[in-house]
């Protein structure tokens, strides 16, 4: 039973690595096919993915992780191997205190309340926290995130706050969309970039996009972070 599990660990982990390199080859791909020189982080998300296995991936290079749930983060946090950590999960002002000073980015926000609460544990530690404003770009009840149209307001009022610093846009678009759902998404980042309103410091740099599903998609049109889940470390049911 014993050689057993240890030969299926090591197919899992033969698995990581061979999903890894084919996920590193097809966004050089699909950055040669859209004609970009600029880098295109590979996130991997953790949500319920053991220590060991993450730890795996860390050793193959990737240097991003991505967390959903508070708890599971902090109850795995520091079995981690060294790797730069964003929060991509929704997340409640009351539980912004268990990870301001643990993580370099979160995604999600997409609210004031959320921003300003996000602003006043950041000041409290001394920090100045990067965020991205979450876009609901297919306009899904079932999804957080703001409107497309609402956007130049929200990204203006986020630059106000003290201790944390617009980077760029998060979004979800919906299964089986089309290109052009991901072509107004770069417009909207574009349009966004170009705004002293929401981009006068010159920050405004990240645009979150592109899951197992869909990243080559992403890339094409402009996503500077994929966030990989299952194509990287399969379906997971491993905790």
């Amino acid at each position: 039973m014993k050689e057993k599990l240890l030969s299926n660990t090591q197919t899992s982990f033969d698995d990581i690595r061979e999903s890894y390199a084919r996920i590193c080859e097809n966004i050089e791909k699909a950055k040669a096919a859209a004609g970009r020189t600029d880098k295109v982080r590979l996130m991997a998300v953790t949500k319920t993915v053991s220590p060991e296995r993450i730890n795996y991936a860390v050793g193959l290079g990737i240097d991003l992780l991505g967390e959903n749930r508070v708890q599971e983060f902090m109850d795995k946090r520091e079995q981690y191997l060294p790797a730069e950590v964003h929060f991509i999960g929704g997340l409640q002002s009351n539980k912004v205190k268990y990870i301001i000073d643990k993580v370099s980015m979160i995604h999600s926000v997409d609210s004031i309340h959320l921003a300003e609460e996000i602003s006043r544990r950041a000041v409290q530690h001394g920090l100045v926290m990067d965020i991205l404003a979450e876009i609901n770009i297919g306009g899904e009840e079932t999804k957080g995130g703001i409107t497309p149209e609402s956007a130049p307001e929200f990204g203006a009022q986020l630059r106000e706050l003290p201790g944390v610093r617009l980077r760029g846009l998060m979004t979800i678009p919906p299964p089986g969309c089309g290109e052009e759902t991901f072509a107004a998404m770069q417009r909207l980042f574009s349009d966004l970039r170009s705004d002293r309103s929401v981009n006068d410091a010159g920050a405004f740099d990240t645009l979150s996009m592109g899951m197992s599903g869909d990243y080559e998609t992403a890339v094409k049109h402009g996503s500077t972070i994929v966030r990989i889940g299952s194509g990287l470390f399969g379906y997971r049911n491993y905790l």
